[in-house]
């Protein structure tokens, strides 16, 4: 698979930002599949798709849904740009974001999506939004549950589990608002339930 020399740059100037100011502990990288999958994680700071990004690891090139807004930070937004991540203007349904995330998944590479939809400071306070459950049961691509720890602290350690890949199921083709809604709810309880690994 052709890497983005966008994102490599980007994730060899990132690595040592990350490292330096979470001191990040990573637990599970090794369940990371190779191939298409959907990692999905809780959310509590902007610095989360970066941190995630970094931490899988370079040779997982992970295509993020992160709000719009993260393209105006100088420098940085503009190099993410060009690294291929997926900006997703919010409060209304974002078509375009959603065909660029298919189309990542679809030609065999991984994208990163937060199930809750925005950032949550307390921990399991909010419902998932089922895009996460269309984006892999229309590609046939697996959720990946991570769990990030949420009270970062800078220059104190951070940690993160990667968890095990599963496929979500639906009855028909498609699947129903239903159907997607109980997946989403399924990749919250898996993130959350990571936080027993956590030593």
């Amino acid at each position: 698979m052709k890497r983005n020399r966008f994102y490599s740059f980007a994730y060899i100037v990132l690595w040592p930002v990350i490292h330096f100011l979470f001191l990040p502990s990573v637990h599970g990288r090794e369940r990371i599949p190779d191939g298409r999958a959907v990692f999905c994680c809780n959310h509590s700071s902007n610095w989360d798709p970066l941190l995630i990004m970094v931490l899988a690891g370079f040779r997982h090139q992970l295509y993020a849904m992160a709000k719009v807004e993260i393209s105006h930070w100088p420098v940085v937004g503009w190099i993410l740009q060009k690294a291929g991540m997926i900006f997703v203007a919010r409060g209304k349904a974002d078509i375009g974001a959603v065909k660029a995330a298919m189309k990542y998944l679809k030609n065999d590479q991984q994208i990163l999506i937060f199930p809750e939809g925005t950032r949550v400071s307390e921990e399991e306070s909010a419902s998932a939004k089922g895009g996460v459950s269309m984006l892999a049961v229309r590609t046939g691509a697996p959720i990946v549950p991570i769990y990030l720890e949420s009270q970062k602290k800078l220059f104190h350690k951070t940690n993160i589990v990667f968890g095990e890949p599963y496929l979500p199921k639906v009855a028909g083709r498609k699947g129903t608002a239903e159907e997607y809604q109980n997946i989403a709810d399924e990749a919250l309880r898996r993130i959350y339930q990571l936080k027993e690994e956590l030593p």
